[in-house]
């Protein structure tokens, strides 16, 4: 079979990978994918909708794949099935779970899922009025898509107002604010394999979102990622029973039934898992931790969701564990250093490349996230040493990273012991 993997960052490198090691893809091709993809796939550069599908025949492709949030949010999904081409993504409508946030908070309110207190404000008026009476800190998020980078933790009501403003000034004043209570308690990513009805849920996985390490910074994409998440298991029934079957059973009675990876970013409080936020795709950096150690073909995962027949599929996976860890260039989340040379010598981990371009003397930087090295072994300190010890190897001249990917564990024992 032949896939299409729409992106161009590590994610879309790490499925790309993955599909290479099923026994069912024959050929894959990435868009735009990079430089450094190219190395291993086919690349083509398209930017129109039409010009993919008109593709998609032409190269007789089985499976379409959606990397990022924007096409699925700008309906291709949707383009895609009406021209009877298999697609691994939920349609424009499902995706409000990600593509609005008041949709999202809405829908769990009203279908008692468990998540944060929140309030949606739309002007400076409405901020004034609601974060005077809001409990501090408040955690104040975009309405809409903004790259992982839309978050801002305020401890005080001053913050928060100047915070809101910035995000109002964003969103360009088309979408509101959400304003949100701090939740107290330690965070897992889990992602569902979803056709509607039925799912299956994966490994755990915990992202890193905040720029520097202990958690301080900017809020980014994602820094990195480790998986699996042992703590985490003892959690997994209540979230499945309380949190993922029923928004599946809610998204049906909205009539827009979710087909597709659901992400489920999590926040264990000490009342038990809340939601923190719905992705409707595969999350940037976890993929790049998570599909590494997928025993089942990839192949055959897409095609139980297409055919609407997860109940039957079994999600089998690799003993041990994995470290991902972002390599990104100075001053990113804000405005970043470009073509910066980088030299990659043979290493151990595995490198997913990002933004990179290939100069006449080697490799450039050409985006804020560079790359991902990921590190697989036997337990998690054993990748976590594997992965830095490679990253020193690595010639990338300011380049910033987190040195304590993977170090929350043990947080987590302590704060449960608490």
């Amino acid at each position: 079979m032949n896939v299409l993997i729409l992106g161009g960052g590590a994610r879309e490198h790490a499925l790309a990978d993955a599909f290479s090691r099923s026994s069912k893809t024959s050929g894959i091709y990435v868009c735009p994918g990079n430089d450094g993809i190219a190395q291993e796939f086919r690349c083509v550069a398209m930017t129109d909708f039409q010009q993919i599908v008109a593709f998609c025949h032409r190269e007789a492709i089985d499976l379409v794949f959606i990397g990022p949030e924007q096409p699925i949010a700008e309906g291709l999904s949707d383009l895609l099935r009406e021209a009877s081409i298999p697609v691994l993504a939920p349609s424009q409508a499902a995706a409000r779970l990600e593509t609005s946030k008041a949709f999202a908070k809405d829908i769990m309110n009203r279908y008692g899922i468990p998540t944060a207190d929140y309030q949606m404000i739309y002007n400076m008026q409405e901020a004034e009025a609601v974060l005077s009476a809001f409990p501090m800190p408040v955690v104040l998020k975009a309405d809409g898509l903004a790259a992982g980078k839309g978050v801002i933790i305020a401890s005080d009501a001053a913050e928060a107002l100047k915070a809101c403003e910035l995000l109002l000034d964003q969103q360009c004043g088309s979408t509101g604010v959400l304003a949100e209570e701090f939740l107290q308690g330690w965070e897992a990513s889990l992602f569902a394999v979803c056709d509607g009805t039925g799912f299956q849920s994966t490994l755990f996985a915990q992202d890193h979102k905040q720029l520097y390490d202990g958690d301080l910074g900017p809020n980014t994409g994602g820094m990195g990622a480790f998986c699996p998440v042992p703590q985490a298991e003892q959690y997994r029934k209540t979230i499945e029973t309380e949190i993922l079957a029923p928004i599946l059973s809610a998204m049906r009675q909205e009539a827009c039934p979710y087909s597709g990876i659901l992400y489920l970013g999590l926040m264990i409080t000490p009342s038990g898992p809340k939601v923190i936020e719905y992705n409707c795709r595969l999350g940037d950096p976890e993929t790049q931790a998570v599909l590494p150690l997928l025993k089942t073909d990839i192949m055959d995962v897409c095609l139980a969701v297409c055919n609407n027949q997860v109940d039957q599929l079994k999600l089998e996976w690799e003993s041990g564990s994995a470290v991902a860890v972002v390599l990104a260039s100075p001053g990113y989340p804000g405005a970043y250093r470009r073509n910066i040379p980088i030299i990659i010598p043979q290493i151990s981990s595995k490198v997913y490349f990002a933004g990179v371009m290939r100069g006449e003397s080697g490799w450039l930087s050409t985006g804020g996230r560079v790359l991902s090295v990921v590190a697989l072994a036997e337990t998690l300190e054993l990748a976590r040493a594997a992965v830095y010890r490679d990253i020193e190897q690595i010639g990338f001249p300011g380049m910033v990273y987190r040195k304590d990917i993977g170090r929350r564990t043990n947080e987590l024992i302590n704060w449960e012991l608490s």
